[in-house]
């Protein structure tokens, strides 16, 4: 069955192909292994594989065995590559760089993106989201949640604002008139600790 066109960039043909993209492109520096790619994304390995032949024919990505293993890394050594790069950063750019800058953080228990990003990301047309909207779920440092945001802004290219509150609100959220409001709209979990 055909997907519609993903709503965070239009032009592409699927939203595992915005999200591999991100992936690769954001994390220029890095190999992985087609078998982690499926199981980040939560696709079939044959499902990322089909996209991998598609976007290593067009020279996007390259890809090596070692043994059983197929690796792939985004192709950086072409003229698309940084507007490539730039692009995938403002559109699938949150769910390739989130995860690792909260990752490391004491207290983070879960965390997701909601607002205009997580609806466009959901399938909601829509203008091209601002910012990002972060939900973080347990006792992290403000200081430290601030931080990320700063860091995620610069890599993003646009603006990151970052809201913590504890795992009792956000399990019993009457009465908190933004976590019913979170809740009742599109969220987008990121997958701390993935890859």
């Amino acid at each position: 069955m055909q997907q519609p066109p993903p709503m965070l960039l239009p032009l592409l043909r699927s939203p595992l192909q915005g999200e591999l993209l991100a992936w690769l492109f954001l994390h220029p520096e890095d190999e992985y292994p087609q078998m982690d790619l499926a199981h980040l994304f939560g696709v079939s390995a044959a499902g990322v594989s089909r996209e991998v032949d598609r976007l290593s024919e067009a020279g996007l990505v390259h890809h090596r065995r070692v043994g059983n293993l197929r690796l792939v890394r985004a192709a950086t050594d072409t003229a698309l590559s940084r507007p490539l790069t730039e692009l995938l950063a403002l559109t699938y750019g949150p769910i390739a760089v989130l995860p690792e800058m909260l990752s490391g953080l004491s207290g983070v228990e879960e965390a997701y993106v909601y607002g205009s990003w997580a609806a466009r990301y959901r399938g909601e047309p829509g203008p091209v989201p601002h910012d990002i909207d972060v939900l973080v779920i347990g006792d992290a440092d403000i200081d430290d949640l601030d931080d990320v945001a700063q860091n995620a802004r610069r890599r993003l290219g646009r603006e990151v604002s970052i809201r913590r509150v504890t795992r009792r609100d956000w399990e019993s959220p009457d009465g908190h008139p933004l976590l019913e409001s979170v809740r009742s709209r599109p969220l987008v979990k990121l997958k701390i600790g993935a890859v």
